[in-house]
């Protein structure tokens, strides 16, 4: 098993091209073509993490904040960041992050902690758009029903609870073979009348390769006729924060409490209570304020994430109470989210949670 295919396995899961623009997911440093001994699941990289695969044999550390968010001029160690990398090197440990792209594929980051909340009905906060394209393309009628099955096999057609979506629509088709063509109907310079199906379905964006792939090799045409639209709808599933429900409608203060335990807060920051019970619950991993306005607009009771400012949480206006419980707090579970998308694929293969702290914040 090589680091290459570890790394496929959680790419599968939250591509790459679904992390934010400012971000810096993927490898870090080393070599992926290298044979996988263990693999390290962490949060952050630190000194201590970086020895403790050292000490579990793993050639591999797969975190969830990349070690590298600024370029590097130069490697001399007068950092943590350039030490880490440089002492990762001597010891041949890879280092792979998977971050905002963890954070905004369906079932990542942020589902974990609803699921730590026992949270139902769960959707996106904020949408992102520019995920989805269309794809239009133009077959023999009885071959329709083979390409359809090509491509939602490929990923087409999922439109929220729903797959194999897609429109057909029946007319003919006119081509002429010039003599360098092998048409696979009709005659050389010939103008042709051929009954087609057009067929219209969608697809997100990162799985274009897979599509035009499955396309040209389900179809009987030499030349495949086809167009892609970028599409600006806002992908249901795919997006920044959550929102959903709790089974039972909870008391504010208790609600804080719970928090503070599940998530082994040692302080949380939050705004004036409103005396009503909390069911409708929005969070989000990691810095989440730029999502407050969404949390209001969709009635949350509360807003639980991290990083606010202190002018920031006087926008809460009594809304909703604001929660916040700490960076390290709201996302100390992803290696655990790391681990079983691993463990699905490979349960034998040897992929250690770290068993440090590596929250920098302390409190008195």
């Amino acid at each position: 098993m090589l680091i290459k295919e570890i790394i496929s396995i959680l790419e599968s899961f939250a591509p790459p091209s679904l992390q934010e623009s400012y971000d810096n997911s993927g490898m870090q440093c080393g070599d992926a073509n290298e044979k996988a001994k263990g693999a390290l699941l962490c949060l952050d990289v630190t000194p201590e993490v970086l020895k403790e695969a050292e000490k579990k044999k793993c050639n591999l550390i797969i975190a969830h904040h990349p070690l590298i968010f600024s370029p590097l001029k130069r490697l001399t160690g007068a950092n943590y960041v350039e030490q880490i990398i440089i002492s990762a090197i001597k010891k041949n440990i890879a280092i792979y992050a998977c971050h905002t792209n963890a954070d905004n594929v369906r079932m990542g980051v942020n589902h974990k902690i609803a699921g730590k909340l026992g949270l139902v009905n769960c959707k996106v906060l904020q949408q992102k758009k520019g995920i989805l394209k269309k794809l239009v393309t133009f077959v023999p009628k009885e071959h329709a029903e083979k390409v359809r099955t090509a491509l939602f096999k490929a990923g087409c057609g999922e439109i929220g609870n729903y797959d194999s979506c897609s429109y057909n629509l029946e007319g003919k088709g006119t081509f002429k073979a010039n003599e360098n063509a092998n048409p696979f109907v009709g005659k050389k310079n010939e103008l042709h009348f051929e009954a087609e199906t057009r067929i219209e379905t969608v697809f997100e964006s990162y799985k274009e390769n897979a599509v035009i792939k499955a396309l040209h090799k389900a179809h009987p045409y030499e030349v495949v006729a086809y167009d892609i639209y970028q599409l600006e709808n806002r992908h249901p599933a795919i997006g920044s924060g959550l929102v959903g429900e709790l089974t039972k409608a909870t008391e504010e203060k208790v609600l804080l409490e719970t928090l503070k335990r599940n998530f082994a807060a040692n302080g949380i920051r939050y705004t004036s209570l409103l005396g009503k019970k909390v069911k409708k619950v929005a969070l989000c991993g990691g810095s989440g304020s730029f999502l407050l306005k969404d949390a209001i607009a969709q009635k949350a009771d509360i807003f639980i994430t991290a990083d606010f400012k202190y002018h920031q949480f006087f926008d809460a206006e009594n809304k909703l109470v604001i929660a916040d419980i700490g960076h390290y707090e709201t996302e100390q579970y992803t290696p655990e989210l790391f681990y079983e998308v691993i463990h699905k694929k490979l349960p034998k293969f040897a992929a250690h949670l770290s068993k440090h702290n590596t929250n920098p914040v302390n409190y008195l």
